[in-house]
């Protein structure tokens, strides 16, 4: 992995890779370099508001979040601290940079409201359903089964990383969508104190990490978390080739990550290679497969159900007759107007005959592209 280098030959965010800075996030991020990490993912305080003592059936107690951290004197206090870190991190991240932050019904909805004003491009709100909650002890109220992850761009004009294709091949070939199950952390994944008790009552599960990273980040880039914690971010860029910034002001969770984060073994390069973005390939249109001869001139396309064909022409238009009606051009204008839509994906709408089948011609031009990378 490689970071950017200044004449100097180090620049200033290199010295603070793959560490964990220990002190309040906000004067950390202060220090940091404007427009150097590609990604932020924070886990901030919850601001619970408790109050009092949790207890079970049996009137054992549950370990909730109860440490000082959490605690803060009003809503108005919250919201200052938040917007003065949401702040911190927008001017840290690149133009094309991204923001992830979780949280529960506690805080999110004022979180969410910081994230716009601050600046930020929302792109999506991600439900993540626990598929192990911790049930109401006391019955007064629905089983919180689920927290709230918004993923917002720096700018609503940032490129943002999405690899698609990769979200896609992991989720079975289909469309990745915005709930998300994954178990809170227990057994072996839950990092413990001395005692045995779980060190960190907020320790997120890998798993969404690397998910997140996965979908949102590439090999090699900048992943800053400001409430670092046990490290769980740190761990999951490490395993996926990424670089990692970590902020934490608590010497027991530091060492606690700094031991989590050492026993990782890194992924090597040809395993970290995912989907390519449809965005990041380079373009091929359907005439260079005819000058290609993948598809010959005369040659019949299909629809999926095959209740329409269209013949390719040898500029890499298509013809249809259907009756009385003559349409011709493009695989994408073609599509549309046999279906009476608006717009059409012709790459994936249009199958060819193939000696197994009939496939799109997508894969046509997923042949030329390999070709073109060599």
């Amino acid at each position: 992995m490689t970071a950017r280098k200044n004449k100097n030959n180090k620049s200033d965010i290199d010295k603070h890779l793959d560490t964990i800075i220990k002190g309040d996030c906000i004067s950390a991020m202060k220090a940091l370099p404007e427009s150097s990490v590609d990604l932020v993912f924070a886990d901030p305080p919850y601001n619970l508001q408790l109050g009092g003592d949790l207890t079970r059936p049996d009137n054992s107690r549950v370990n909730g979040v109860d440490d000082d951290w959490d605690k803060f004197a009003s809503f108005k206090a919250y919201d200052e601290f938040t917007e003065q870190w949401l702040a911190e991190a927008r001017r840290i991240l690149k133009p094309d940079g991204a923001i992830w932050v979780i949280g529960s019904y506690h805080n999110i909805f004022r979180v969410g409201t910081a994230v716009q004003n601050t600046g930020f491009w929302i792109l999506n709100d991600v439900i993540w359903r626990k598929s192990n909650p911790m049930p109401n002890f006391r019955g007064t109220r629905l089983t919180n089964a689920h927290e709230t992850l918004i993923w917002a761009a720096k700018s609503q004009k940032s490129k943002y990383t999405f690899n698609y294709r990769a979200l896609k091949t992991a989720n079975d070939d289909l469309q990745m969508r915005s709930d998300w199950e994954f178990p809170i952390c227990t057994g072996q994944e839950r990092i413990k104190d001395a005692d045995g008790a779980k060190l960190h009552p907020t320790q997120k599960p890998e798993a969404l990490l690397h998910r997140v990273l996965i979908g949102a980040t590439n090999p090699g880039d900048v992943v800053l978390d400001p409430f670092f914690g046990s490290g769980t971010t740190g761990a999951a860029a490490k395993y996926l080739g990424r670089h990692y910034i970590g902020i934490e002001r608590d010497k027991t969770y530091i060492a606690a990550a700094k031991r989590r984060i050492a026993a990782v073994k890194p992924l090597g390069a040809d395993d970290l290679l995912t989907q390519p973005s449809p965005k990041a390939a380079p373009r091929v249109p359907f005439g260079q497969v005819v000058e290609n001869r993948l598809i010959k001139p005369g040659a019949k396309l299909y629809s999926p159900r095959g209740n329409h064909e269209a013949k390719v022409r040898a500029d890499g238009s298509l013809y249809v007759k259907e009756g009385e009606d003559e349409i011709q051009g493009s695989i994408h204008k073609v599509g549309a107007a046999v279906q009476n839509a608006q717009a059409c994906n012709g790459w994936t709408y249009w199958h060819y005959e193939a000696k197994t089948g009939r496939k799109p011609i997508d894969f046509l031009r997923d042949k030329i592209r390999k070709e073109m990378r060599g």
